[in-house]
């Protein structure tokens, strides 16, 4: 993979939570069941011991995708950007359907952050592509299956 995958200064945190938690307290956990299991004698017919041992080989390879991910991410903390009212990535944006008058507003963050029902969109989906670089008071028009939808930048922040 070249160059750094953007990500906030909130999904970084979160990352490093859940890698802490992985390695302090789950870890430790499943090496403990394990050990457990072994006592119990014959492997092959422990379902304690698979199963646990399963669930070593998902905390492993978790702690191995978050490791990579966090290597490989460009941490920006939109707080310190001076603001422009332009929509950059890690700003959060109040956007008008100029047809329907419906107002939402959306984070824009990484692809990993994503998460439509907390409002959070990727810097890769069609709406965040349409408002980069625009700013409050621009009209966009963001492309959907049934055409394209105008949006008005009622307003961005940097939070």
């Amino acid at each position: 993979m070249s160059g750094k995958v953007p990500m906030t200064l909130a999904g970084e945190q979160r990352l490093r939570e859940e890698l802490t938690q992985l390695k302090t307290v789950e870890r430790p956990q499943i090496i403990a069941a394990i050990a457990e299991a072994r006592e119990h004698g014959d492997l092959k017919e422990n379902a304690e011991y698979h199963a646990a041992r399963e669930q070593q080989g998902f905390c492993e390879g978790r702690i191995k995708e978050i490791e990579s991910k966090l290597a490989g991410a460009q941490v920006i903390d939109v707080t310190q950007i001076a603001h422009t009212g332009k929509v950059i990535f890690g700003t959060t944006v109040d956007i008008i359907n100029l047809d329907t008058d419906d107002e939402v507003t959306y984070q824009i963050v990484g692809d990993d952050e994503a998460d439509l029902k907390h409002k959070k969109i990727s810097i890769n989906s069609p709406i965040a592509r349409a408002l980069i670089g625009k700013e409050e008071g621009d009209v966009v028009v963001v492309q959907t299956p049934n055409g394209g939808v105008e949006y008005e930048i009622a307003e961005v922040r940097h939070l």
